[in-house]
């Protein structure tokens, strides 16, 4: 996976997903965070925003095991209209968790799972 271009000097934070089904998640995470395929290696599947961009890359690793549980991290997607940005996320697969966005300390967000029941959050900051 040699598309990730790293500055010399800083670090660069890739985030990755275990999953069964790397390419069937690519296609939702590209459509979902309007990313592309930018390497592919074995089991693995990395994600960005485009070749030269700098910005966090999403990999995910195949494996064999299953999700056993609740994630002890998610992604947050942070947009100004959560309710039509679930409704997208949705669309292309994605499942709702809870019946209404949750609220707390000014911030408003929808709880999803990935089609694998990977949790992420939609959210919007506080205004």
């Amino acid at each position: 996976m040699s598309d990730f271009n790293l500055p010399s000097a800083h670090a660069t934070v890739t985030v990755t997903l275990d999953c069964s089904d790397a390419d069937s998640l690519a296609r939702f995470w590209c459509e979902a965070l309007g990313y592309q395929e930018i390497a592919r290696a074995d089991q693995y599947i990395a994600l960005g925003p485009g070749p030269g961009l700098m910005d966090i890359k999403f990999v995910l690793q195949g494996v064999s095991e299953t999700k056993p549980g609740k994630n002890r991290m998610h992604l947050d997607m942070w947009v100004a209209d959560i309710d039509a940005e679930a409704a997208r996320l949705l669309a292309i697969g994605a499942k709702q968790l809870n019946d209404k966005p949750l609220d707390e300390h000014g911030f408003r967000w929808h709880q999803l799972a990935d089609p694998e029941g990977n949790e992420f959050c939609v959210g919007r900051l506080p205004t």
